[in-house]
C-alpha cells in the first residue's frame, strides 16, 4: 500500500516558483473539522499519530461531540491526502461506549480522549477528559473467584489442545488462542487493562516489561521453530499461582442441589 502524503502549495511573496510542504496531519484533522463539522461542540485527534507511533498506513482518528445526532456512528473518509476515521457522539452516546469499554476491559474510546489532542472546543472538553483519565486510572473490575477458575479451566483446555496437536496448520492457531488467553489472564488477575491486536503488546508492557519479552520470545520461537516448550512454560507460570492447570472437578452450569 502507498503511503497517502498530503501536501500544501506556498507562494512566495516577491519570489517566482512554489513551495511544496507536507501538511501536518493537526492541521489537516483541523481543516476537515471547520469543512465538515464546524457546527460540533468538540472534537480530538486521536490514535498512534499523536503517539509518534504512526506508520506508513496510519490514518487520523478522530472523535467528535456533536449534541444534534441522536445515535452515535463510524464513518471513514479519504480527505485532505489522508485516511480519516471519525467517532461521532452526543454528549451521553459516548457514555455507553465508555461503559462498554470497562466491561470489556479494554479501554479504547477512554484512550482516544484521554489522549486526543483538542481540535476544537465549546466548553465540554475539560469535563469528558477528567471522565476518561478517571476511568484508565481507576483499572478494570476485579475478576471474581468464580471467573478466574473458568478462565484457567480454558487456558488449560488449550494447552492441552497445543500439547497434543501434531498437525502444524491447528498449532499455529491453538497458540493464536492460547497467546490471547494467557495476555488477558495475566493482565486482568493483576488489575490492568487488555488489549486486541496490537494492543495486546502495549497492554502487556504496561504491566511488565520484562514478562512482555519473555512472552513475545515463547511465543516467537514457537511460530519460528515449532518448539513448544517455552510456550507450555510461561503459561503455566501464569498459572501457578491461582493452582496450576484446571480440569478434574471443574463444573460450568450445572445445577446445584
Amino acid at each position: 500500500m502507498k503511503k497517502i502524503v498530503q501536501w500544501e502549495i506556498e507562494f512566495n511573496e516577491g519570489k517566482t516558483g512554489v513551495v511544496i510542504v507536507k501538511l501536518k496531519p493537526i492541521k489537516a484533522a483541523e481543516r476537515f473539522i471547520n469543512q465538515r463539522f464546524s457546527y460540533c461542540q468538540g472534537a480530538v485527534l486521536a490514535g498512534s499519530i499523536i503517539r509518534g507511533e504512526e506508520t506508513d498506513t496510519s490514518d487520523l482518528d478522530i472523535v467528535i461531540f456533536d449534541k444534534s445526532i441522536m445515535e452515535s456512528y463510524r464513518e471513514s473518509f479519504i480527505d485532505f491526502g489522508w485516511p480519516i476515521e471519525i467517532f461521532v457522539h452526543n454528549l451521553t452516546s459516548y457514555k455507553i461506549f465508555f461503559e462498554m469499554d470497562y466491561k470489556d476491559a479494554k479501554p479504547s474510546m477512554q484512550r482516544m480522549i484521554s489522549e486526543g489532542i483538542v481540535l476544537k472546543d465549546e466548553g465540554i472538553m475539560d469535563s469528558i477528559k477528567k471522565e476518561a483519565k478517571e476511568i484508565l486510572n481507576k483499572g478494570p473490575g476485579e475478576w471474581t473467584e468464580e471467573t478466574v477458575t473458568i478462565k484457567r479451566y480454558f487456558i488449560t483446555d488449550a494447552l492441552d489442545d497445543f500439547i497434543g496437536s501434531n498437525n502444524r496448520a491447528e498449532e499455529i492457531f491453538i497458540a493464536n488462542s492460547l497467546a490471547n488467553l494467557v495476555h488477558e489472564f495475566i493482565l486482568r488477575t493483576n488489575g490492568h487493562w487488555i488489549g486486541s491486536s496490537k494492543w495486546i503488546i502495549r497492554a502487556l508492557k504496561h504491566y511488565d516489561v520484562k514478562f512482555t519479552e519473555e512472552f513475545i520470545e515463547a511465543f516467537d520461537d514457537f511460530y519460528k521453530t515449532g518448539e513448544k516448550g517455552r510456550v507450555i512454560q510461561l503459561t503455566e507460570m501464569v498459572l501457578e499461582p491461582f493452582g496450576g492447570r484446571l480440569f478434574e472437578g471443574f463444573s460450568l452450569g450445572k445445577e446445584k442441589l
